[in-house]
Formats: structure tokens, C-alpha cells, sequence
């Protein structure tokens, strides 16, 4: 795993020249990009593996309270000390990837800028980083997209010629990361061969696309939000970890804290739910009386008789109910929910109000118990956040959607980061507070599902929560139609060395 002699050479040949070679390969769009994903915050501890001269290390060290640089070169890393020595809070470190000088679980993310393809195994390399991540910490690695310039190994001591983002998609699943994205940063890396031949056309200079891929350490939250969501199942009310419904608001946002809970829900947003005093009365009581949501996601999906409706995280039924009398006559709703409890009420609840269009299923959004295509609409409602894998959630929406469906979500976002140290209590999450993602992470994994015309329309009931603002919204998005390709996201992209969809 760790990098070839000729690796090792070619950098310590360069390190005193590699800032003027590095601008013309890649510049600040890449960083700007690398650490946007990040969703730094300034109490974090992170490393810059493959460092290099600082480039990426520059632009953290301002932004969190400690950065380790690491690299395999000792010529690159005295230039770095040079490059960087306005900076107190930066350590530096003399490894490579196979063996990175930090304890499990103890940084906040890492991040990996032109390193792995230098990597004989990539996919030990990116199982190292994630080891030395904390759980709920990210992973961030920037690098070029496969191509075709073969002058690069000889030359550069390349080892790999890019990657395909399909396989950095896989890459970063098996090492255990999820929400994983794999995005365009907005730039090409550009490099000219010193002795170019023929092998070398269709062009004699390499423009290549550069990747960002991002993903986060997984923190097992779900036997923890089953418990507390079967409890309140089981009570008939919410329970202090979700105060309980009022016609106002739903579990995930109390209306009056101390009701339940006391003092230790005072800066719990209260989130409204959305729904209309009609709707309320013509939903089974037993459903309405346990609304843990924190919208209506029906508001405005615009469902029609006839078809098929599936509610993720469908709990007590309420949603359900809603969406059944909207698609009467010859439409159907499935619910799914991984709770007995909650299937065991909403089974009840469908049998004494003679409800027949509607089955409650048990299942996780991570895998929905529905065929490929089956339904015409997709609901959740204050759901979605509970899970940690909300990317594998809207990857196994778009598998259930028809071509030309619908997605209609309800859920609690946040303004930006959470502290991981209130991401790591299982309470919160059951509050439907630290298991929010920031909103453009949210609406990226949706986009890198497939889905197209996502449009978000924000609650104006929100609270704060450690300095973030945390507040629901009702987001739309559509599978594309039968007659339009699905955009390849997921795939390798057309043409590497033409820029690609960096442009």
C-alpha cells in the first residue's frame, strides 16, 4: 500500500519546483470544492494525507483548531513547513498510506488531494484514512477522472490514470463510509508530455476532469431510534425524546418543551406540521393523535385517484391515510416502517376505520419491500433524517419510482454542521435534530440518486441548535420520464480528457 520507489523519487525530485508544477495540474477551485464538502467546524481536528507542499493544508489551517500534514516525502514536507509556517496549529508527520501515525477513531475528517492514484491499493488506502476517523467524521478525496494518457505513469510516476467514479462510489462503501457523493470539483487537471509520441493523441496535452468524493463514517443509530420510536408506539404519546403531538406540531418539534421533558428541550426547534384542521378529522384518531412529523409532505404532491403512493417511515399510519382518500378511487398506498409497534397500530388503525387501500409493510428506507418501478409517488415525512445512509434512501426511491415519479419529502435540515459530539447521542437523533444533514448535502444526495427538478420550500417554524439553525422543509423532486435518459451521475464520465462536465 504504500507509494512505489518511483514515486518516492519523482517527488523528491520535484518538491522544490512542485508549487509552479501543481498550479498548471490543479488550482483553488479544487480546494474551494474539497472543503466546502467538508462541512468543517473550528473545534475539529483533521489530516492532510499526501500533502504534498500544503496546498490543501492551507486552506484548513485557518478553519479548525489543529491540522496534521502527512507525507511520504521529506523534500515535500520541509517545503510545506516553509509554506505554511504562519501557521501555529499545523503538525507534521514523515508516513505514507500504509500506516497513517493516528489512533483510531481520533480525527475529525481527512482529506486526500492527487494521493491515491500514487497508490499501489487504493482501496487499502482509503480503509487507512477511514480507520483514523472518528464516527460521523468525513472523508474527502479529490483526484482526476479515468483517461487515456498513458505518458503520465512514465513521466509523473503515476501509478493509476484516474479513477472511474462508479468505482470510487464502491470504494468508499466497502471502507464503511455512508452519504457518499462523487461530484465534479469545476476543474480540469492540465499537463503536457515532455516527449510526446503518437500513442499519446487525440491530444498532445492531458485535460482531465477532477472528482471531489466524499463520504462519512458510519455511527449506528438505528437500533437506537427503533427503541425510542417503538416506545412511543407502544404508549399511544411521544416520549421525552419526542414531546408529544399537538394539532401544532408533530414529535420531531415540541410546541411546549417543559410539557414533557422539562428544561432539556429548550432549544428544540418546534417545527409545525402542516396539516389543515380538515385533514386532521378525517384521518383515523388513533393516527392523527401520534403525528411525529415536521411538515406535510402531501401539501403539495398533487396525488391523483388511481395511483400508487408509498410512505417511507409511514409510523403510525397518519400520511398514509391522507394519501388513501386522495388516490380513491383505484389508487393504493403502501406504508413501510421498521417498527412492529408502529405497524401493529397503523394494521389497527386500517382495520377499525375500514381503510382497504392501504397496507402497512415492515422494512427499512435503506430497502424499501416494493418492486423496481412499482410506484407513482414517494412520501416521508420527518423519516428521512433518522437514517444514517440517506443517500442509499433516495437510490432505493428512485429504484421504486416509476420513470416520470415523484418525490415528496417532509424533513429537518440544518443550516450547516452539527457538532459531532451532539451527532454521537442517539437522543438526539430520536429528536430528529442531530441526524440533520446540512441542506446542500441533503439536496446533493438526492441529485446524485438520479432525481432532476428538486425543488426545496423551507418551513418558517426553525430553532437552533449549538449556534446552527435547524428548520423542516418540503422538498420535490421527479425520476426523469420514459423518454428522457437518466443523466450518468453514477457513472464514468464521456470523454475525460475534454473536460468532461467540468468544463
Amino acid at each position: 500500500m504504500s507509494m512505489t520507489q518511483a514515486s518516492s523519487e519523482y517527488f523528491e525530485r520535484v518538491a522544490g519546483r512542485w508549487d509552479e508544477i501543481r498550479a498548471g495540474y490543479f488550482g483553488e477551485a479544487v480546494r474551494q470544492t474539497a472543503i466546502a464538502k467538508a462541512y468543517l467546524r473550528p473545534e475539529m481536528a483533521v489530516a492532510d494525507v499526501g500533502a504534498g507542499t500544503g496546498f490543501i493544508a492551507a486552506g484548513l489551517a485557518p478553519l479548525v483548531k489543529r491540522v496534521y500534514v502527512v507525507d511520504g516525502s521529506p523534500a515535500m514536507l520541509d517545503v510545506a513547513r516553509k509554506n505554511l509556517d504562519q501557521f501555529a496549529n499545523v503538525e507534521y508527520h514523515l508516513a505514507d498510506g500504509s500506516g497513517l501515525p493516528f489512533p483510531e477513531d481520533s480525527l475529525d475528517a481527512v482529506f486526500a488531494n492527487m494521493y491515491l492514484h500514487h497508490m499501489p491499493d487504493p482501496a487499502a488506502a482509503i480503509a487507512e484514512m477511514v480507520r483514523v476517523l472518528r464516527p460521523g467524521g468525513r472523508l474527502v478525496i479529490t483526484d482526476m477522472d479515468e483517461h487515456p494518457h498513458g505518458w503520465m505513469k512514465e513521466e509523473m510516476a503515476d501509478i493509476w490514470q484516474g479513477f472511474s467514479r462508479e468505482q470510487m462510489r464502491e470504494w468508499l462503501a466497502q471502507a464503511g463510509l455512508v452519504n457518499v457523493i462523487v461530484d465534479c470539483t469545476g476543474q480540469s487537471c492540465c499537463a503536457e508530455p515532455a516527449a510526446p509520441t503518437e500513442g499519446d493523441q487525440p491530444a498532445r496535452e492531458a485535460k482531465i476532469s477532477v472528482f471531489v468524493a466524499t463520504g462519512t463514517r458510519r455511527m449506528q443509530m438505528r437500533e437506537a431510534v427503533r427503541e425510542n420510536y417503538a416506545g412511543i408506539a407502544r404508549s399511544g404519546s411521544c416520549s421525552c425524546s419526542a414531546p408529544a403531538a399537538e394539532s401544532e406540531s408533530g414529535c420531531c418539534g415540541p410546541s411546549s418543551a417543559e410539557n414533557c421533558c422539562g428544561e432539556r428541550q429548550a432549544q428544540t426547534p418546534a417545527l409545525a406540521n402542516g396539516y389543515t384542521t380538515d385533514e386532521l378529522s378525517t384521518a383515523p384518531q388513533e393516527a392523527a393523535e401520534i403525528s411525529l412529523g415536521c411538515g406535510n409532505p402531501l401539501a403539495l404532491a398533487g396525488l391523483k385517484p388511481g395511483e400508487v403512493v408509498l410512505d417511507i417511515g409511514s409510523g403510525g399510519g397518519l400520511d398514509a391515510f391522507l394519501a388513501a382518500a386522495k388516490v380513491s378511487p383505484g389508487g393504493r398506498v403502501i406504508g413501510v416502517d421498521m417498527t412492529d409497534e408502529m405497524l401493529e397500530r397503523a394494521r389497527a388503525a386500517a382495520q377499525r376505520n375500514q381503510v382497504a387501500n392501504v397496507e402497512f409493510r415492515k422494512g427499512y428506507a435503506e430497502e424499501l419491500p416494493v418492486a423496481d418501478g412499482e410506484v407513482d409517488v414517494i412520501i416521508s415525512n420527518c423519516v428521512i433524517n433518522l437514517t444514517e445512509d440517506k443517500g442509499r434512501v433516495f437510490r432505493e426511491a428512485f429504484r421504486a419510482l416509476k420513470p416520470g415519479g415523484r418525490l415528496e419529502v417532509s424533513d429537518v435540515v440544518a443550516g450547516g454542521p452539527v457538532p459531532i459530539e451532539l451527532r454521537e447521542s442517539a437522543e438526539g437523533w430520536s429528536e430528529c435534530v442531530t441526524g440533520a444533514l446540512p441542506e446542500k448535502e441533503y439536496l446533493d444526495l438526492i441529485a446524485q440518486a438520479g432525481f432532476e427538478n428538486i425543488v426545496t420550500r423551507r418551513s418558517p417554524s426553525a430553532g437552533e441548535v449549538a449556534g446552527v439553525s435547524i428548520y423542516s422543509a418540503i422538498i420535490s423532486a421527479q425520476k426523469p420520464g420514459p423518454y428522457k435518459k437518466r443523466p450518468s451521475v453514477l457513472s464514468n464520465v464521456r470523454s475525460t480528457w475534454e473536460g468532461s462536465c467540468c468544463g
